[in-house]
């Protein structure tokens, strides 16, 4: 009889790699310490075959397994009602910023049903729960930095006054990937926002990191650099 899951999960655990990862996500204890190219090959192994009865009675008790359970929901063949369903059951278990820019990234049935899913995540990105919002963010900077939506996001990121620091830091980071792809819009957007001033400088801080950013718009960026105290 073919192992459970968690037991395909435990066979493939690397004690090193279990080491690493934790030391990436600080106060965890549930993570085996399974590698991502790993997982994901379970992950579509379980997409071809019977993948609702997997999530129907998938475990929650690892790490791996969340994380796993994500990445079907990704591959799945499944219409965007039945997708956004399962993901509206899998949010809530997005407990740490790995989880949720894993999860984010294989959503990508969002290119084909932008505005649909657009409708999705506006629970999301007004929600008071930590990663509920850092989903909204990163769904924005992976699947919605185009022109007819940018105007749209830089109003939610100004509305988003939640004080944890893994939304504060997904907000930076779609901000620095707005002014990449669209650096005129952001720009302007800068000077007017009403971001808190961390968001607003590591914002800044991450743009000047960028190799897709010219010299001369550095030293402009660093020039609007808040200062605090």
């Amino acid at each position: 009889m073919e192992n459970t899951i968690k037991e395909q999960l435990m066979e493939l655990a690397d004690e090193k790699y279990r080491i690493f990862n934790s030391s990436l996500l600080p106060g965890r204890e549930n993570i085996l310490g399974v590698r991502l190219p790993l997982l994901r090959k379970m992950a579509a192994r379980i997409a071809r075959e019977d993948w609702r009865g997997y999530l129907a009675g998938a475990e929650d008790d690892t790490y791996e397994e969340v994380m796993l359970q994500g990445m079907v929901i990704g591959l799945a063949k499944a219409d965007i009602e039945e997708t956004l369903q399962l993901a509206a059951t899998y949010i809530p278990k997005i407990d740490c910023w790995a989880l949720c820019d894993s999860f984010c990234g294989g959503l990508k049935i969002t290119v084909k049903h932008r505005e649909r899913v657009w409708e999705f995540i506006q629970s999301y990105l007004t929600s008071d729960r930590e990663y509920d919002i850092r989903f909204g963010a990163v769904m924005l900077l992976s699947y919605y930095v185009l022109p007819e939506y940018c105007e749209r996001a830089f109003e939610h990121f100004d509305r988003i006054k939640h004080e944890g620091y893994y939304v504060k830091m997904a907000v930076a980071w779609a901000i620095s990937v707005y002014y990449v792809k669209l650096p005129e819009e952001t720009f302007k957007y800068l000077n007017r926002c009403s971001l808190d001033d961390f968001t607003y400088n590591k914002a800044i801080q991450k743009i000047i990191e960028s190799f897709r950013v010219d010299t001369a718009e550095k030293d402009m960026l660093r020039k609007m650099k808040r200062k605090t105290t």
